[in-house]
């Protein structure tokens, strides 16, 4: 009834299509950034490759960066297809419940779609990947399109400052400062498979402190006639930001959230979960910095009507700082502690032994960037980190950049990285009709990559960049299922796959004419993987990924005049080799009409060319359906 009726209060309103939005200060800096030469977006500052502030001209990693324009343009309601605007990211939808998203493979197998579990992903940095199952609920994340300012998407390793499960890749996914989001916001989204609501206010509270508050409300139909797997959503939250003195700076922000999704035949399942963070940093005269975070996050699941359920607890603490010492020697170095508990129940066919645990991280990180020469930087860095099922682990990295001039960057690295075990891994027992079919492995050994990469970065022109990327992965230990010693049943897991992989990620970003942008984007993506002598191949090496080998996307962005833009992203993925999905081809369209100041009205597309497609296998999801919607946004 409540659902029904929330439902209703929040259609009403779409349909009518009445919202509020940003100031128009706000608008300003989104044109501003709209029509910044290349060179210039060349320049922006990230952090996610050094951990401490850069130019992506000069960060040696494969980094795309989604900008603000980027996803306010794209007209994606939620944070997976905000994630398909990166050209290094893999990602791939069955209906309402199901998203795998990877970074160089590794996206899952047909028993387990959902968790892709060699890629870490942070909001404000505050991690959102799940040491229970290793990997990350995106049903249970979700911001407001407006309120991030970019989002940091690395393919490649990144253990040496954020630690195990940072194996493919990083999303670093940061929003905007409460001061740059300022007045009353909001937006009204209606159309045939989803409708989207949200409500922001921002204001200042007296000196240098800012504020926002938002709620957002946003549900997911059914993928088609009778298939009863929509999902539902509603989250509220707040970010708080106070810079003291022109060197100190404080940051606290929190939400809440509860939802549910329908799972046809079998009974509901419920979602909340809700998060504090807290983030002060001081700045020295010198240059240092110091860095001092913690949050707590909440996060729990229950299956209506039979109790089986699951709740998580994480209390995480970190600081970091970083200087410079003399003329050649950037460092940057830090630790923290996290600690996670964990009660899981009465999930049907899958039991832990214990139900409950302490899960511990504790870490010290520390790299040193060394100017060489003008144009020659070496980064050397190392990361110590203890686990629970986990020894004391050693993940190092080595960097070399060259810079022979201001628009040209060839960089090269050497990096080591794990996935640790989980409480999937060590603790479970699955059932089928009472009969014990797989236990886990005490003892599961941690899942290795040697990743050796090369890349360039250049600025072929004002008005053109290119960014190449080359990989060789090397891993060893991967998960498998193997037969129990001396007989067949109940089977477990066990680490008796390695293998490798290589390709290369490009993309590029075109100013065609002042009005007219292009950003083509190509990865290729060949794995090799065997068994080792002393592994039973049960199931197929197919088991540690089943991803394609070619992807190419092209975006255009066009503004016809000032008060009208389009935007196209075609894209194209390659067959599934097994389980076996076709290669298919799609397209969204964006058409937005900024008929006031203060007021715009768009209309959006996706999947446009078919009427239905399918990403991932039938045995565990729907074909995706064409969808159109229409929004609105008002800024008061």
């Amino acid at each position: 009834m409540a659902w029904a009726f929330g439902g209703a209060a929040f259609g009403g309103m779409a349909v009518g299509l009445l919202s509020l939005c940003c100031t128009a200060a706000q608008a300003q800096s989104l044109e501003e950034l709209r029509d910044m030469p290349i060179a210039a977006l060349s320049k922006l500052d990230v952090t996610s490759v050094t951990r401490s502030t850069a130019s992506l001209a000069d960060s040696p990693a494969s980094i795309y960066v989604i900008t603000h324009d980027d996803i306010v343009r794209s007209g994606t309601l939620t944070l997976p297809g905000i994630l398909r605007l990166a050209p290094n990211l893999q990602v791939m939808r069955g209906g309402p419940n199901n998203t795998v998203i990877a970074a160089r493979g590794m996206g899952g197998n047909d028993a387990a779609q959902s968790f892709s579990n060699k890629l870490l992903v942070l909001i404000d940095g505050r991690s959102i990947y799940s040491p229970l199952y290793s990997g990350v609920y995106w049903d249970m994340q979700d911001v407001l399109p407006e309120d991030v300012d970019r989002i940091e998407v690395i393919s490649g390793p990144g253990a040496t400052l954020w630690g195990s499960n940072a194996v493919n890749g990083v999303i670093n996914i940061i929003t905007r400062d409460a001061g740059a989001s300022q007045g009353l916001y909001g937006t009204g989204v209606v159309g045939n498979s989803t409708y989207d609501l949200g409500l922001r206010y921002g204001g200042h509270a007296g000196g240098n402190a800012s504020y926002r508050l938002f709620v957002k409300r946003h549900e997911n139909f059914e993928s088609a006639n009778d298939a009863d797997d929509g999902n539902r959503r509603t989250q509220a939250g707040f970010r708080f930001d106070w810079n003291a003195t022109p060197d100190d700076a404080l940051m606290v922000q929190g939400d809440g959230y509860y939802g549910s999704r329908s799972q046809g035949a079998a009974p509901d399942e419920s979602l909340h979960g809700y998060d504090l963070l807290a983030r002060w940093r001081h700045g020295a005269a010198s240059g240092a910095t110091l860095q001092l975070q913690a949050y707590y996050d909440h996060s729990a699941r229950k299956i209506e009507n039979d109790g089986g359920r699951f709740a998580l607890d994480t209390f995480d603490v970190e600081g970091q700082h970083s200087f410079a010492l003399g003329s050649g020697h950037n460092i940057v170095w830090g630790g923290g502690a996290r600690l996670s508990r964990y009660v899981i129940r009465n999930i049907p066919g899958l039991d832990f032994v214990p139900d409950r645990r302490n899960l511990f991280v504790g870490n010290l990180f520390a790299q040193d960037s060394i100017a060489l020469t003008p144009s020659v930087t070496a980064t050397v860095g190392a990361k110590l980190e203890r686990r629970s099922y986990m020894d004391l682990t050693f993940l190092p990295s080595v960097r070399l950049s060259w810079k022979p001039d201001a628009e040209t960057l060839l960089w090269g690295a050497v990096s080591r990285a794990v996935r640790s075990p989980t409480p999937f891994d060590e603790d479970v027992v699955e059932s089928i009709g009472g009969t014990v079919f797989l236990t886990a492995l005490p003892g599961f050994r941690s899942e290795k990559l040697t990743a050796f990469e090369l890349g360039t970065r250049l600025m072929l022109s004002p008005r053109a960049s290119l960014s190449v990327s080359a990989f060789y992965n090397v891993y060893d230990d991967l998960r498998t299922v193997e037969p129990a010693p001396g007989g067949f049943l109940p089977l477990r897991w066990g680490n008796g796959i390695k293998g490798d992989s290589y390709g290369f990620d490009a993309w590029a970003d075109i100013r065609l004419a002042s009005w007219w942008r292009l950003k083509p984007g190509y990865s290729l993506l060949i794995q090799k993987f065997r068994f080792k002598p002393d592994s039973v191949p049960l199931i197929g090496v197919s088991q540690v990924g089943n991803d394609p080998r070619h992807r190419a996307t092209l975006r255009s962005s066009m503004d016809i005049g000032p008060e009208v833009n389009v935007d196209f992203d075609l894209r194209y993925v390659s067959a599934l080799p097994d389980p076996h999905v076709p290669g298919y081809v799609e397209l969204g369209a964006r058409l937005g009409w900024q008929f006031d100041e203060r007021a715009e009205l768009s209309v959006s597309g996706f999947n446009l060319l078919h009427r239905r497609h399918r990403e991932l296998p039938a045995s565990q999801a729907t074909p995706l359906r064409r969808s159109v919607f229409v929004a609105l946004k008002w800024t008061i």
